[in-house]
């Protein structure tokens, strides 16, 4: 069986972009990247809300001789894997190995996973939200920036109850934390 994992850029007070939608203070650096690069490398499957997937679609184009090499990597991770969209108003997806659903469906989510001995990861804050509320994420990582943002889109949902076990953790010279945790069951 495989694993759905959560990982999300965070600031301190647990969100993934401010009130007015901005996620600029989340970018990484070189060190950052290359550490996500390595976190994600083994991904077979993305699944995708709209907005990540909309986020993250540029990769399809990022990743050229003249991009950094940790640009180029991760370029290449992206590329490699499946995606898996969730939008009820999304036509056609604009990149290869992607499909759309149109609703999330717990049940086939488990059958993803139970057909892969691979690594799943779900992206979108919302979108976790559900696989968390349906029992179907096995770890989740949070890096947790320096900075405050006091609003917007939480990283978990409020009313979300886990029983989390830290698994690592780490410190980046530019101030970010690392945390990760398998979920209880």
């Amino acid at each position: 069986m495989g694993q759905l994992i959560y990982t999300c850029i965070t600031s301190l007070d647990g969100y993934v972009a401010d009130r007015n939608g901005n996620f600029d203070w989340s970018a990484p650096d070189e060190e950052v990247h290359a550490f996500v690069n390595d976190l994600e490398r083994d991904v077979g499957t993305f699944l995708l809300g709209r907005r990540m997937y909309d986020v993250m679609a540029v990769w399809e184009t990022m990743g050229g001789p003249g991009d950094p090499p940790v640009i180029q990597d991760y370029a290449r991770i992206w590329q490699g894997a499946d995606k898996v969209v969730y939008s009820s108003s999304l036509a056609v997806a604009e990149t290869p190995r992607t499909r759309i659903e149109r609703t999330f469906d717990p049940a086939a989510v488990r059958a993803m996973k139970d057909a892969t001995d691979g690594t799943m990861s779900i992206g979108g804050a919302n979108l976790a939200g559900l696989a968390f509320a349906a029992g179907l994420v096995d770890e989740c990582g949070f890096l947790i920036n320096p900075v405050v943002v006091g609003g917007g889109l939480r990283a978990l949902p409020d009313g979300l109850e886990s029983k989390l076990e830290l698994l690592d953790l780490r410190r980046f010279g530019n101030g970010v934390a690392y945390l990760r945790y398998r979920v209880l069951r």
